[in-house]
């Protein structure tokens, strides 16, 4: 395993939930340090990377760092725990999954537990819900979860690790999109092996808080107040059975990065987004976003009064489970798509729709 392949493994292994991905963060950051100029961090922990500090002209590469998770919300007399969620947690598959509770001296273990077959009424059985998915922690009493340090607001994460799948995809936890911060990361250790001269300040960004609505992106946008931005994100694969194509579009996780035309996706940058892809041969696939994307784009569009932004998604199995699975070419033609529209970009390029 080389070295890039180790910090992909530790930093998607470790947990970073939404609000609390100051861990993580501290491994993305001690990665990139060697090949950036200069780097800083907010005060909710969004970590940025800055090739040419001095530079007028800045473009963002940016990708969220949190990972869904749960918040313990309510423990019985008997010590159960019931939770609510921290971003858009799956209660289905909740069952019989392990977890980590994070407290604030160790992290404690628990599992999701769920009445045996044997006892279910298979005529009318219940199915998951979030007020009948409980965490047992091994303890019979409300006072022993206590004792254990756990208490309302603990953090919970699913207890899962990354993997290798028929040596083409990589599936486990928190791609979503952890595997975003690895490719910007990839693109500035690029840059700095390849000895790239950028004429413009770049600025590698790793946002907190946006499973909860964008926000790291909104306060780092404000900060940096750059000129264009391109963000990586995921989207869905949908091959796999119980897709609806219609209702979610056509993408295959191996075809290629996933390139959005939307209100909030400048045309004239995705023109030359795509540009690059032809020039180099990456193959690429099309969606398109009704309103909004959803994703940090939106908060970096939307910005100091309009920011063309763009965004590159990376087709992604499973979403918001613990065996969220993507293609490695993708990840691969992602990074070398960023790169080689960072080497095309002029930044004298008009970007006004109207003169």
């Amino acid at each position: 395993m080389n070295t890039n392949e180790k910090f992909l493994y530790e930093y998607l292994n470790n947990a970073s939930p939404t609000g609390y991905e100051a861990p993580g963060q501290q491994i993305w950051l001690d990665y990139i340090r060697p090949y950036v100029d200069d780097y800083f961090t907010d005060a909710y922990g969004t970590a940025v990377g800055v090739i040419n500090p001095k530079a007028e002209f800045k473009v963002v590469i940016e990708a969220h760092a949190d990972e869904i998770s749960w918040f313990v919300n309510y423990i019985t007399p008997e010590g159960y725990i019931y939770v609510i969620r921290n971003g858009g947690s799956d209660h289905m598959i909740a069952p019989s999954m392990r977890v980590n509770i994070h407290t604030d001296e160790k992290v404690v273990p628990g599992v999701f537990g769920w009445p045996a077959i044997h006892v279910r009424d298979k005529a009318k059985e219940e199915a998951p819900k979030m007020d009948n998915i409980f965490i047992d922690v091994g303890a019979r009493t409300k006072e022993e979860v206590l004792e254990m340090g756990i208490h309302v607001g603990c953090v919970v994460t699913f207890k899962d690790e990354l993997a290798d799948l028929n040596n083409k995809f990589y599936s486990g936890r928190a791609l979503d999109n952890r595997i975003g911060g690895y490719m910007i990361a990839e693109v500035v250790r690029k840059i700095s092996q390849d000895k790239v001269d950028l004429p413009f300040g770049l600025y590698v960004v790793n946002a907190v808080q946006e499973e909860i609505g964008l926000r790291g992106a909104e306060m780092i946008a404000d900060r940096i107040k750059p000129n264009v931005a391109i963000i990586t994100d995921v989207c869905h694969d949908t091959t796999a059975p119980m897709y609806n194509k219609i209702t979610s579009g056509d993408y295959t996780a191996g075809n290629g990065p996933v390139l959005t035309c939307g209100a909030a996706v400048h045309k004239k940058l995705l023109d030359l987004i795509i540009e690059s892809a032809r020039r180099r041969e990456i193959p690429f696939q099309r969606s398109a976003s009704s309103r909004s994307t959803g994703t940090d784009t939106d908060a970096f569009a939307y910005s100091n009064g309009g920011v063309p932004s763009a965004l590159i998604s990376l087709p992604l199995k499973y979403m918001h489970t613990t065996v969220e699975t993507a293609s490695k070419r993708d990840i691969e033609n992602v990074i070398t798509l960023i790169m080689g529209f960072l080497q095309d970009f002029d930044q004298k390029f008009d970007f006004r729709y109207v003169k």
